[in-house]
């Protein structure tokens, strides 16, 4: 993983030469699944009679190539025989073209922690004997991005980047909650305009999420680009689970009580420490 980032960012530093842009296939059934998932994809052209792709999820790269028969697909880089890396060459010419969410979402450096790989999406039949638990089931599954300590109590919340509200629950926890390890928000990001499902989408790809969210709300004006070109599935999921649940506001928050019992919450919480009260200990 950490030869793919480098890869991909040291290129962009490279002189550039732009090539004729090879005819797009359909994307693979499988990588479709990381776009679902949050992941942007790029063509990379074809070489050696493999179609190359790349796809950035939270800054981390990924390189494959679909074999010639279109039954299977390699992840790696490609070579010539003259020991020649391919892939170099692809991504070069794929920066030429001034793809800026590339631009934005490589990182020069892997994080210290390894990310989970995406969750299995697999449609399986639900078990469970009430609509709540139903919907806490999919809002479990949904997209999110973490904010906060793995082992801190967990609450979800829909939020647009653009909610005011949205911008001062987060302002609430920031400091006094999330930082202090007393409650992780996984944040499901939604978008009510073009402009914010754009950003939503950036941001559920970008490596740096949560720095980037709170500069946002900082009032940095770069921090959420809403890049035209930007793969927005993944929010558009979102936002049709929230849609499907009749769930009109935002924030919307969902968590399960220590009572066992899923609680809803519609707007900025009146009062943290009544959640907080109510979520299951560490």
């Amino acid at each position: 993983m950490r030869l793919f980032i480098v890869l991909l960012s040291f290129s962009f530093l490279m002189p550039l030469s732009v090539k004729a842009q090879d005819k797009i296939p359909a994307l693979p059934e499988a990588l479709e699944v990381l776009t679902e998932r949050g992941a942007q994809a790029r063509y990379l052209g074809k070489r050696h009679g493999m179609d190359g792709w790349v796809t950035i999820f939270q800054g981390q790269e990924q390189y494959y190539y679909v074999t010639p028969n279109g039954e299977g697909f390699l992840m790696g880089l490609m070579f010539d025989k003259d020991g020649k890396m391919v892939t170099m060459e692809q991504v070069r010419d794929l920066q030429a073209q001034s793809d800026d969410v590339l631009d934005f979402l490589a990182v020069d450096k892997p994080k210290e922690e390894k990310l989970s790989e995406a969750k299995d999406i697999t449609n399986k039949a639900f078990e469970y004997k009430t609509p709540a638990e139903r919907m806490f089931a999919e809002v479990e599954n949904s997209n999110w991005i973490q904010f906060g300590e793995d082992d801190a109590p967990v609450i979800y919340s829909f939020m647009d980047p653009q909610c005011p509200h949205c911008h001062d629950f987060m302002k609430d926890l920031k400091d006094s909650y999330i930082a202090k390890g007393l409650v992780q928000v996984r944040m499901v990001p939604v978008g009510f305009s073009e402009e914010t499902l754009s950003q939503a989408a950036f941001l559920m790809a970008a490596p740096d999420a949560e720095t980037r969210f709170f500069n946002h709300l900082d009032g940095d004006k770069n921090a959420l680009p809403a890049k035209t070109n930007t793969n927005t599935k993944a929010i558009e999921k979102n936002l049709a689970l929230m849609q499907a649940w009749k769930f009109t506001v935002t924030p919307m928050t969902v968590y399960r009580g220590k009572d066992g019992k899923v609680k809803i919450m519609r707007g900025r919480a009146g009062n943290i420490n009544d959640i907080l009260a109510e979520l299951p200990s560490s």
